[in-house]
């Protein structure tokens, strides 16, 4: 097992993985079209934000990505090939992440998650402080959490 920083040609394919891993969930063709649209990485967003891959034999079975900002530092990605989640692939990468900020002096970070997600987040110490609503369906509620980096 290896992470390292994506590669910016990755981008498309990155977007691929996190729209199967958004399907792992049965979310319908319209959501995961818009989906795809909203959060569809560009070449340039993996130069501008670290963004990390996580490969097994090579393969590329997970990622994330974390925006900074004078406001403040949000995860923007995490996701996991669907054939990975639950097999501790989840719990590697979200350490990779904490290393990452600790030592980049980041002491919290931000991110909105689906209530099938809620459950690995709140494992792995984030906590939920609301809700928000979802810019893929403005009828859609997404949970609005909080780590902090210890």
């Amino acid at each position: 097992m290896n992470i390292r920083r994506a590669y910016p040609i990755e981008a498309e394919f990155l977007t691929d993985l996190a729209v199967e891993s958004e399907a792992y969930w049965g979310y319908d063709k319209k959501f995961l079209d818009a989906f795809r649209i909203i959060y569809r990485l560009s070449e340039d967003y993996i130069i501008n934000n670290p963004t990390f891959v996580l490969e097994d034999d090579d393969k590329i079975i997970g990622f994330y990505s974390i925006v900074e900002s004078s406001e403040g530092v949000i995860l923007e990605y995490f996701y996991i090939d669907p054939s990975y989640i639950r097999k501790g692939y989840g719990k590697t990468l979200w350490d990779h992440l904490i290393e990452f900020c600790k030592n980049r002096g980041i002491l919290e970070f931000d991110f909105v998650a689906s209530d099938e997600a809620v459950p690995f987040y709140e494992k792995m110490g984030a906590i939920k402080v609301g809700e928000t609503k979802s810019i893929v369906e403005s009828d859609r509620r997404v949970n609005k959490m909080k780590m902090v980096v210890s």
